[in-house]
Formats: structure tokens, C-alpha cells, sequence
């Protein structure tokens, strides 16, 4: 292994930088980790420019280490705001400027929660743990609110997941107007998520005042136009996505979306801590995959309990507004970019009444 690592490490000192010397002496090589079949470590530059002039550094450096017999070699490159080559150099399809702005700049100062021009209501989907479906349940709930006439918008703010656009069935990239992003339409839904701004399948590799820039980017920078309301689908866990959405926008609630299992109430409920202490309120719980019903025989299962949600809401004094079903059809349409409340069925109808029952009760 000690040997391994000295070859990477002569190899990448065979490397040339910008402004002389080379990547090891230099001091741009973080995180090297180096096994028997698979090297990967980030190249940390000072600022976008040297980003993007590395980029040739970075294509040489995995050539010559998959010469070396390593069969994966991962590298990222990173700046102070962001990969600037990722979000604005490469992001750009044929024909389509990219956007001018660059998401993942630090913060800027703002003095309390700031409101979205055209946004009527801002709604935080959270769930506490990832595995529970909050995204699934985020795209489906902006289709359905869609087909029963509202007017949407889901904000990705799953920055390092970002799952809406293959959901959604999007591939456009967003273009810039007057120094806004314009973001992209489907199924009626309005959508911006910094996935549409990377390739497929790159990682992000941000320090919290980098995520807390894009989001704030993303909820002001974006042009949203007239809506009924914004679903913001969160990240798993209470940290600091959650932290700043509540301070940058004024938020309506929270939506807490968890599976009837012991252990999904359990990060449930610190999700639900965390937005009383942001003073958020909560606007109710939701069971996902409540049950299960076998398409051969119709027998009814419930792989992961059953009414654990509801009970919770019961005992906490909140709303409970309603179980969605576990279906092979959820991941198929979700997995193909055709959502499966856009259709008919069980399925689409239990997003249909999660719908009817947050415009009912003036959430949406």
C-alpha cells in the first residue's frame, strides 16, 4: 500500500501546474486515498480561474494513473466558490449559453428571511434520515398539486444528491437572462436544481458556506415567476441546508415524510426538533410506503409497519396527512423520468388526495 501510494505521488510530481511546479509541490493534492485497484483525491485550487486551467493537470494525472494499472481513478477539482468548470464552463448544451452565474459562492448578508418575489408559500419537505422517499414523494406531490391546478415549484436543495432532474425526466440545462437562471418546466412543475448544472454523476465537493451560497443563490437568483407555492426538497439529516433555508426565506412549514418503521420515526422526530427550534412550523407527517399489495394475489403487506406516522402525528398534536403505498411503479416511472402521479392508478390517487388535502388546508 506505502508503495502504491509513493508511485501516485512520483507520478503526480511528474505533473506541471500553471505559474510553474507541479501538483505535489505545489500543495494542491487533498484527501489521497490509494488501495491495490483504485486511487482518488482532490486537487484543491485557490480560486475558479485555477480550477479551470487545471483541468488538463487533472486529465493527465488519470491517464498516467491508469497506465500504472489502477482500474478506478477518481478526481475532483474544487475552488473557494465552487467547481467553476462544472457549473459554468461545461454546463452549457449545444446551442444554449450557459448561465453566467456560478452557484456555490459564499454567502451574501442579508438581514432576515427574504421573500421570493411571485412565491406565495415556501414548503420544506424533510424527512431527518435518507432511504424514506422524501424525494419521490417531493416530485410526485409538485405533479399532483400541478394537475389539480396550482401553480409549483420544486427547488433540489439535496445539493449533495440532487435527484429531481432524472425524476422529473429533465436534460436541459438552464439558460441566464439579465443575470437571472431561467429554470426548466416539466409536467407542469418549475424546477431549478443544481444536478441540471453538473455532469452525470459528479460529485460536489462544498464546505457549508459553499452550500449555504448556492442555496440562497437558488432561492433569489432564480427567476420562479408567479407560484402557488415552492416544495423545497431537503437533504437528509439537520444540518446546514435546513439550517439556512429557514433563515434566508420566509418558509410557510414543514412537511415531514418518514416510513412507519421504528427507526425512520426516530431521525423523524429530531427533524421535527430541529424546526421547532428554528421556529418552523410543522405542517404535518406523511407514511410513505405505508403498504404493500401484491400484484399477483392482491394480498395487502406491510413491509415496513404500518401506522407508526400517524400515530406520531397523534401523539405530537399534528396533522396527519396521509400514507402513500410502496409500488414497484414508483421507482419504474421514477427511475425513467415519468412520474407516476402524472398517470393513473392507486398510486397517482394517493398522491392526488396528499394534494387535495395541503390545498384544502391551505398549505398549497
Amino acid at each position: 500500500m506505502a508503495g502504491n501510494r509513493d508511485r501516485v505521488l512520483q507520478e503526480l510530481s511528474g505533473i506541471a501546474v500553471p505559474g510553474g511546479g507541479n501538483l505535489v509541490d505545489s500543495d494542491l493534492i487533498r484527501a489521497l486515498s490509494v488501495s491495490d485497484d483504485e486511487v482518488s483525491f482532490v486537487i484543491e485550487a485557490a480560486d475558479p480561474m485555477l480550477a479551470r486551467a487545471l483541468q488538463t493537470a487533472e486529465k493527465e494525472a488519470e491517464s498516467r494513473l491508469r497506465a500504472l494499472g489502477f482500474q478506478r481513478v477518481r478526481i475532483v477539482t474544487t475552488a473557494p466558490a465552487g467547481r467553476a468548470p462544472s457549473v459554468a464552463a461545461s454546463s452549457g448544451g449545444a446551442g444554449t449559453p450557459p448561465p453566467s452565474l456560478k452557484l456555490g459562492r459564499h454567502p451574501t448578508p442579508q438581514a432576515g428571511p427574504q421573500a421570493i418575489p411571485g412565491v406565495q408559500r415556501i414548503v420544506a419537505i424533510g424527512s431527518g434520515k435518507g432511504g424514506v422517499g422524501k424525494s419521490t414523494l417531493t416530485t410526485n406531490l409538485a405533479v399532483a398539486l400541478a394537475r389539480a391546478g396550482r401553480r409549483v415549484g420544486v427547488l433540489d436543495a439535496d445539493i449533495y444528491g440532487p435527484s429531481q432532474p432524472r425524476m422529473l425526466g429533465v436534460t436541459e440545462r438552464p439558460r441566464s437572462e439579465n443575470d437571472r437562471i431561467i429554470p426548466v418546466h416539466a409536467y407542469g412543475v418549475t424546477m431549478m436544481s443544481l444536478g441540471l448544472m453538473m455532469k452525470e454523476g459528479e460529485a460536489v465537493v462544498w464546505r457549508g458556506p459553499m452550500l449555504m451560497g448556492a442555496l440562497q443563490q437558488m432561492l433569489n437568483q432564480v427567476a420562479w415567476g408567479e407560484l402557488d407555492v415552492l416544495l423545497v426538497d431537503l437533504p437528509p439529516g439537520t444540518g446546514d441546508v435546513q439550517l439556512s433555508l429557514c433563515q434566508k426565506a420566509p418558509v410557510t412549514g414543514a412537511v415531514i415524510v418518514s416510513t412507519p418503521q421504528d427507526v425512520a420515526l426516530i431521525d423523524a422526530r429530531r427533524a421535527i426538533d430541529m424546526f421547532d427550534k428554528l421556529r418552523t412550523p410543522v405542517l404535518g407527517l406523511v407514511e410513505n410506503m405505508s403498504s404493500y399489495v401484491c400484484p399477483n394475489c392482491g394480498h395487502e403487506a406491510h413491509l415496513f409497519g404500518h401506522g407508526g406516522v400517524a400515530a406520531e402525528a397523534a401523539a405530537r398534536g399534528l396533522p396527519f396527512l396521509g400514507e402513500v403505498p410502496l409500488d414497484l411503479s414508483v421507482r419504474l416511472a421514477g427511475d425513467s423520468g415519468r412520474p407516476v402521479a402524472a398517470g393513473e392508478g392507486p398510486v397517482a390517487e394517493a398522491y392526488a388526495r396528499l394534494a387535495r388535502r395541503l390545498i384544502e388546508d391551505g398549505m398549497a
